[in-house]
């Protein structure tokens, strides 16, 4: 059972590092490199230069993320809280022409091995988990929290939301979607850890991040044993009460393209409009003698759809590293139109009740399956292991 508990939260001062819309950003795997550039010239105490530092000099770009939030703690530009504590969190949006809100707590999540109290529902990839494993021994210091699921709904969690955001926020954000982010502080009621202690946790985003996490734990328990470092950063989100968007990421192949027969339909707009995760249907855009080509197919099978497109179509081809993703339609449809890639395969949203029906049933889905958004601003709050 998953077991969370309040830290000492490691925040950012606006009176030096300026307006937090410009040192916090996005989860570091969904900036592109155009966007990676612009947060980095955007402000010199962009969370970026911690997630995506470059080299400087005789340091590699782990060792310069080290180095900065060394001396960002020591120029004050961030600062421990006094105290360990709770940190609520709402981010407020608009999605198919409604307003949605979703809330939830940062916490310090225990870290336990996949299965039992923690439910991952994505494969993960060795290199990504390297690449953040080399920060996290640099810096000490979970940058980015991963993106918990409760199934609820939990009443208390909600009343607690409920009381805390009716006050002023400790901080408020508004990113480039339009996503409005703000954060209170929780004071540390030993009764919270028992609201959500019982519920499972399905890992809705962070897989490499949590992967990750285990790794350091094991590492710093050899050596030192019992610490910080048996947990990790966590925003929880009860997914009774919230219930989270679950959009897709769209798959992009290149070379021989798996066969999908499909009805035709004029463009995007339309096949778009056909997805739907309960009649197994998926899009499919190519490039044929005189122009795109969008078709919408039935697969068999039960959802989400992801997972049948996957053994039914895509099959090795996945396996052999040459799909690619995109959350955005658009761009998916314009890959095709330039010619890097021969086929666009065009996926429904889905809810977080089937993906942990998969995980129930014992299986996993393949990498890059969900698309939770919004997505937690990192740097609104770290949490230093020393």
């Amino acid at each position: 059972m998953p077991r969370i508990s309040p830290f000492p939260g490691l925040l950012f001062d606006p009176a030096i590092a300026g307006p937090l819309e410009t040192v916090t950003a996005p989860p570091y795997d969904v900036i592109g490199e155009e966007e990676r550039r612009s947060f980095l010239s955007s402000s010199p105490y962009s969370v970026v230069h911690l997630d995506l530092s470059e080299s400087s000099g005789e340091h590699d770009r782990y060792e310069r993320a080290a180095h900065l939030l060394e001396r960002w703690r020591a120029e004050g530009v961030l600062s421990v809280s006094a105290a360990p504590c709770y940190y609520a969190y709402e981010m407020r949006f608009r999605l198919h022409a409604r307003e949605r809100r979703i809330r939830g707590l940062f916490c310090a999540l225990e870290l336990e091995e996949w299965g039992g109290g923690i439910l991952p529902h994505e494969r993960t990839m060795s290199g990504p988990v390297e690449d953040r494993l080399r920060l996290l021994r640099a810096t000490r210091a979970n940058i980015s929290a991963v993106y918990g699921t409760v199934a609820g709904p939990v009443p208390a969690l909600a009343s607690l939301l409920d009381d805390v955001t009716e006050q002023a926020p400790l901080c408020a954000v508004e990113d480039e979607e339009g996503v409005a982010h703000a954060m209170w502080v929780v004071a540390p009621d030993p009764a919270i850890a028992g609201w959500i202690g019982p519920e499972p946790m399905l890992i809705a985003d962070g897989h490499h991040r949590y992967t990750t996490a285990l790794r350091y734990r094991q590492e710093r328990r050899a050596a030192e044993g019992a610490g910080p470092w048996d947990a990790v950063l966590a925003l929880v989100v009860d997914a009774g009460t919230e219930v989270p968007p679950v959009l897709p990421f769209h798959r992009l192949v290149a070379g021989d393209r798996p066969g999908l027969d499909g009805v035709r339909v004029h463009d995007l707009q339309e096949a778009l409009a056909e997805l739907d995760d309960d009649a197994m249907t998926v899009g499919v855009v190519t490039h044929e003698a005189g122009g795109l080509v969008h078709r919408v197919a039935t697969l068999e099978g039960d959802p989400p759809t992801v997972a049948a497109l996957h053994d039914l179509v895509l099959g090795s081809e996945a396996d052999g590293g040459s799909v690619r993703f995109t959350p955005d339609a658009a761009v998916a449809e314009a890959e095709v139109r330039a010619g890097t890639a021969t086929a666009a395969y065009l996926l429904p949203s889905t809810t977080t009740d089937r993906i942990r029906a998969v995980v129930q049933r014992g299986e996993r889905l393949p990498q890059k399956s969900t698309f939770f958004w919004p997505k937690p601003r990192a740097g609104v709050v770290m949490r230093a292991l020393e």
